[in-house]
């Protein structure tokens, strides 16, 4: 049945039958799909009936004929292919009627392809995982997974046209670069006698920030310095290399692999902070007031060395427990003078609201019996985190208003503040954690950063930080500097991770320009703002493929823990069923519908329950389930509730009356 999303363009709201217009494809599982209308109006979509789709893929540009049932619903049809977005797809050798198809996952196409050999090559056998080109007629086999290969990997690589590997030519390219000598002392700022240290988490090898923190002054000012990697000292804009990062935006840490921004002999060598070795930086330094503030920023090219590369569970050892960790002694005297500082900035952060970046995450390793990756146990930030966290955090918020006072073009992060319906929502959500908020009629950052401090000690805290950051929405990228509402920043950007960020190479660029004397006439040119949408969309879409690999582990986990039960939280309503929290591990799964008892039930979007005769499920709620089935493709975990006298749901109640409208 044809079926509207969102609302139309207004040129679609009079009259039976449009002329053709354009639009992009989206697939459901289910066969169906939506027309996505390419214009300014409004994101509307139409229903797409599975016949029509057979010939297309997701995503692709498609000029199509739009009409209005009599119900006031709208379908597309007589699609016509404009441009193909995805040059290759993922699936699984099949055969009908003697011939070879792929079988490509569901959300990309609806239907089997006929697949082809490469000139020379044979086909692959019934049943084998495939990489292939997609052709005008078909899809022809490009590579053949190994046995050892981890198909789930491979789906969510091409689901997500995440790019896996580098041309020969790049790769050249990078080994010529990593055998570049470092740039000289009498052309930098030569801090290599300064107690520089790394600290990141054991398994990192692309090692971009080190700080170093100078003694208090007679003042009681300390000076933090944080020097990140001059990549744009080594690759060169407009080059290949420079290209292909821009086309990737950003690494993507899966759980089995890292597909890295620029090849390993750069990230992980000739750009990497590693101990004892030279290395190229620009620096930002801050002379922090014994009140927390930054008082005076300088930022400038450096030479460093870092005298150890440290980890968090090292650092944290030595700062909260006095441990006798290997370390050096003016690393010794350095480390505690950084707690100072995070101290320090924590407290300004403080006087202004906001929330701390650092939570509660789970961690992946790799099974030694089957290499496949497994979830693990939760990591939870500790002092080391928040210490690095906090310097990284005023870094960008100094080089932000450094090259904004300059007037220097760079594409600056900004957050929305949460529209009234989203704050009505995160309070009543909140209550049913049994938090009371009291927003008032504006959410502001000191009333954020108090609502932060009530949940951080609270065992539901993951499950509270997950709903929290749904309501308060997404940052993006632009041009044009403007606040960044959780961080409670004025201003803000990224320059902490220019080898995982391409972001920050071009904020290290802006920077390096006006150091070389270029001054702007334009400070947000046409080109930033169309390069912000870009990296904004490519960062976006790695980050989709990090939340599936999590669902992907997440399923392959708790396949050997079906019928065991778990504490949970309840972190989403939607109208099929409830999304849960475990407690321990933070693993996410569903609840559907039709399972829940006492039944039937239906959901109230605006206050985000689901509502039976006799009971009422709501974000926030705890609940005891038990593993029911999980599907390792889909990367999906049902669970079913277990009937406790200490959780589940609340009894309905007389009808409610309505909400007030959302301010």
């Amino acid at each position: 049945m044809p079926y509207l999303r969102t609302r139309l363009p207004h040129s679609c709201l009079h009259g039976i039958q449009l002329k053709t217009t354009q639009g992009t494809l989206t697939f459901h599982p289910r066969g169906f799909g939506f027309f996505e209308f390419a214009d300014d109006s409004g994101t509307a979509s139409a229903f797409v009936a599975p016949p029509e789709l057979n010939p297309f893929l997701d995503r692709d540009l498609v000029r199509a004929v739009i009409t209005r049932a009599e119900d006031g619903r709208w379908s597309a049809s007589q699609l016509e292919l404009i441009a193909r977005k995805r040059s290759s797809v993922f699936g699984q050798v099949v055969r009908h009627r003697g011939q070879a198809f792929l079988h490509i996952d569901r959300e990309i196409a609806n239907t089997d392809w006929r697949l082809g050999a490469a000139p020379g090559d044979s086909l692959p056998p019934e049943g084998a995982w495939v990489v292939a080109r997609v052709e005008s007629d078909g899809v022809t086999c490009q590579r053949v997974l190994a046995s050892d290969d981890d198909p789930g990997a491979e789906r969510i690589i091409a689901k997500h046209e995440l790019r896996s590997s580098f041309s020969a030519a790049q790769l050249e390219t990078a080994r010529s670069l990593a055998r570049q000598p470092v740039g000289r002392a009498e052309q930098r700022r030569d801090l290599r006698d300064l107690a520089n240290v790394t600290i990141d988490a054991a398994s990192t090898r692309d090692i971009d920030d080190a700080i170093a923190v100078l003694p208090a002054d007679t003042d009681g000012a300390l000076r933090l310095i944080v020097s990140i990697s001059d990549v744009s000292s080594v690759v060169q804009s407009g080059t290949a290399l420079d290209l292909e990062a821009r086309r990737r935006a950003t690494s993507a840490y899966l759980p089995d692999r890292v597909l890295p921004m620029f090849p390993t002999e750069l990230s992980e060598e000739r750009l990497s902070l590693l101990p004892d070795v030279d290395r190229e930086c620009l620096s930002v330094e801050l002379r922090i007031s014994a009140e927390g503030d930054v008082v005076a920023v300088d930022v400038y090219r450096s030479l460093i060395r870092s005298h150890a590369r440290l980890t968090y569970d090292q650092v944290a050892g030595f700062l909260d427990l006095g441990s006798d960790q290997e370390m050096t002694d003016d690393v010794r005297d350095m480390l505690t003078w950084c707690r100072t500082v995070s101290s320090r900035l924590s407290m300004a952060r403080g006087r202004r609201g906001g929330i701390e970046v650092a939570r509660d995450e789970a961690r992946f390793g790799i099974d030694a019996e089957t290499g496949r990756a497994t979830l693990l146990d939760p990591v939870r930030p500790t002092s080391a985190h928040l210490l690095i966290e906090r310097c990284m955090v005023a870094a960008n918020e100094a080089v932000a208003d450094w090259l904004f006072a300059r007037g220097v073009p760079a594409p600056f992060r900004v957050h929305d503040a949460p529209p009234g319906q989203a704050v009505d929502q995160l309070e009543h959500i909140a209550r049913n954690f049994g938090f009371a908020c009291g927003f008032g009629r504006t959410l502001t950052p000191l009333a954020l950063g108090a609502f932060d401090r009530q949940i951080r000690s609270s065992p539901a805290a993951p499950a509270i930080v997950a709903v929290l950051t749904h309501a308060l929405g997404p940052a993006r990228y632009a041009a044009h500097a403007a606040p960044h509402f959780g961080l409670a920043a004025t201003r803000y950007l990224h320059f902490t991770s220019p080898i995982r960020r391409y972001a920050d190479l071009l904020v290290h660029r802006a920077v390096s320009s006006y150091l070389d004397g270029v001054r702007p006439t334009d400070p947000a040119p046409p080109d930033l703002e169309d390069a912000c949408r870009d990296i904004s969309a490519r960062a976006a879409r790695a980050a989709r493929a990090e939340s599936d690999a999590r669902r992907l582990v997440s399923a392959r986990y708790m396949s050997s823990r079906i019928g065991q039960q778990f504490d949970a939280n309840v972190t989403g309503v939607r109208p099929f069923g409830l999304r849960v929290q475990l407690r321990d591990s933070l693993l996410v799964g569903h609840i559907a519908t039709d399972s829940l008892p006492d039944g039937p039930f239906s959901f109230d979007e605006s206050a985000q329950e689901m509502v039976g005769p006799s009971s009422v499920y709501s974000v926030g709620m705890p609940v005891r389930v038990r593993a029911a089935r999980t599907d390792e493709p889909a990367g999906r975990v049902d669970f079913e509730l277990v009937a406790t006298d200490g959780a589940g749901p609340r009894k309905a109640t007389a009808p409610r009356p309505p909400r007030a409208p959302a301010r």
